[in-house]
């Protein structure tokens, strides 16, 4: 039997640029949107505050573009402040790339394993699936998800017990599927 696990968002990861006012390097979305128009153009920033002294940074969103250009359903969510923008756009690789940001999602991501049910059988078939592209190592989700230290799951994978169609070493932010057998 097939058991789904998903890596699901707790909250928005942390964006990693260095402050200006602080050279601290951790800031944390707010979730607000600043518009500004020009005539006939556009530019619009994601707000972000520094977690170390609260100095707001302007990540850029739109920029220079023409009004006529922007969708009518984007304009509205940049208005309103949509904290589901937010999320969207933190995701955007295009975004990320403008603004040199990474994301740490360190502590904001957490696992949903359905139950310990599957915990006490020989072999244990599991499809883990990304609710968002969180970057995370397949041995800290096996280890988490089937209650083991990271050690001792190493030790299954150099074992073949622990045998996966995808690398376990490094890191992933998509779904993959993997055997563990006692």
């Amino acid at each position: 039997m097939l058991n789904t696990w998903v890596v699901v968002p707790t909250c928005l990861p942390l964006v990693v640029r260095r402050c200006h006012a602080c050279a601290s390097e951790r800031f944390r979305a707010s979730g607000r949107f600043r518009v500004n128009a020009h005539h006939k153009l556009i530019d619009a920033w994601l707000l972000a505050l520094c977690t170390a002294c609260g100095e707001t940074a302007k990540l850029t969103v739109l920029e220079r573009m023409n009004v006529r250009s922007v969708r009518p359903e984007l304009l509205d969510r940049l208005h309103d402040n949509d904290f589901g923008l937010t999320a969207e756009l933190l995701q955007d690789p295009v975004v990320r790339r403008r603004n040199r940001i990474a994301l740490d999602w360190d502590s904001a991501w957490r696992l949903d394993t359905g139950g310990s049910d599957h915990l006490d059988r020989e072999v244990i078939d599991v499809s883990v699936r990304f609710a968002a592209r969180i970057p995370v190592r397949p041995v800290r989700l096996i280890a988490e998800g089937c209650g083991l230290s990271r050690a001792e799951t190493e030790r299954l994978i150099t074992e073949g017990k622990l045998v996966s169609a995808v690398r376990l070493s490094g890191t992933l932010s998509g779904g993959f599927t993997f055997t563990l057998k006692r």
